[in-house]
């Protein structure tokens, strides 16, 4: 029972690496360019998270990349190589900037936007670029690119007939999970929130087939 195996294997398990693969000094730093806090935030936040870093360093994907035109995935190997490597103590991130409303439509350049929405189209937009070229992959298979495995997971929902006991799963693969952190002391009991069963009934009931 559970998820249904994948068919593919876009990026091998074995080769995730959570630690640093090479020493690394700290990078060059971020200029603002203009109400741009909230994406170089997430930039060295994304920089310094070392699979990903790891992957980005290799430059493994821009040697087999077919994409034409955008690709989240080139951007961030050419952002994150150039801080890494900068012998500067400050960079301009017109790499990344250059492309944002190709990360999302509605942000604009010049304009301040919210960090967590920014990462989360930023994320999406680096597991479509994994994804450009593998047309029709189920799901169990298109969680298994490198974005995936770093970021993401599958969610279960389980609901259990409170008469027969009969129980139905449904899986949901996320790159992110929503916290309501304001009602919780610590992440633990945020995540303990989440996940607390509860009942449902009235318009939120469900029929049971059996």
């Amino acid at each position: 029972e559970g998820m249904a195996p994948p068919q593919r294997i876009l990026f091998p398990p074995e080769k995730v690496c959570m630690a640093w693969q090479q020493t690394q000094r700290p990078g060059a730093g971020l200029h603002n360019l203009g109400n741009t806090c909230f994406l170089n935030s997430v930039l060295q936040c994304l920089t310094y998270t070392p699979p990903l870093a790891n992957y980005l360093l290799s430059r493994e994907h821009s040697r087999s990349c077919h994409q034409q035109g955008f690709c989240m995935m080139c951007v961030m190997e050419a952002h994150v190589n150039k801080v890494l490597h900068s012998s500067a103590s400050a960079i301009q991130p017109w790499t990344v900037v250059n492309v944002l409303t190709r990360i999302g439509e509605h942000f604009q350049v010049g304009m301040q936007e919210d960090a967590h929405e920014f990462l989360r189209y930023t994320v999406d937009a680096m597991q479509r670029a994994r994804l450009s070229g593998s047309s029709d992959l189920d799901i169990s298979s298109q969680a298994t690119t490198i974005i995936h495995q770093i970021f993401g997971g599958s969610l279960r929902s389980r609901v259990t007939c409170l008469s027969c006991k009969a129980i139905s799963d449904t899986y949901e693969a996320f790159l992110d999970i929503p916290l309501d952190i304001k009602a919780a002391s610590s992440l633990s009991e945020a995540l303990e929130d989440f996940v607390k069963p509860e009942q449902l009934d009235g318009e939120n009931g469900y029929k049971c087939s059996k």
